[in-house]
């Protein structure tokens, strides 16, 4: 038990968190739901924090946080235990998905000792579509067939 406790402090047998969402694609102002897995490791561990950040990625080099939220866990997960727990967020009004420009959550469970488990998931930004008007009509037209 002893030789466990050890390995979990280190990071081998601990608990693990994963965020699983629904989709990979959307849309700015889309809400992005899914669900967070908790699997307990090898001895019961304290859980500390649950957060997720949403990263925006540039260049594959330069992240910068969007934004933080910090999620309700189980204050201890025993061995036996997975934990599920609904995740929704509703994306701002972020610029669409590049060859230089990704997003990813980045989930982080912290313990009370111990190295902390980490999740990224990517997720894709569609262009914003545009909304009514008189330029989706002038689209239309283009691309009308007049007999």
């Amino acid at each position: 038990m002893l030789l466990r406790k050890y390995m979990s402090k280190i990071g081998i047998g601990s608990a693990t968190v994963d965020l699983v969402l629904d989709k990979e694609t959307y849309s700015p102002g889309e809400k992005v739901t899914g669900t967070l897995y908790i699997k307990g490791g090898t001895i019961p561990q304290k859980i500390k924090q649950l957060q997720c950040d949403l990263m925006k990625i540039n260049n594959q080099a330069d992240q910068q946080s969007i934004a933080s939220i910090t999620l309700f866990a189980p204050d201890i997960i025993d061995p036996a235990d997975c934990a599920k727990i609904p995740f929704e967020f509703v994306l701002p009004n972020l610029p669409a998905t590049t060859d230089s420009l990704t997003y990813r959550f980045k989930t982080t469970l912290v313990f009370e000792e111990g190295i902390d488990s980490l999740d990224h998931d990517t997720i894709q930004i569609l262009k914003n579509k545009p909304s009514g008007g008189e330029n989706d009509e002038k689209n239309m037209e283009k691309y009308s067939v007049h007999l």
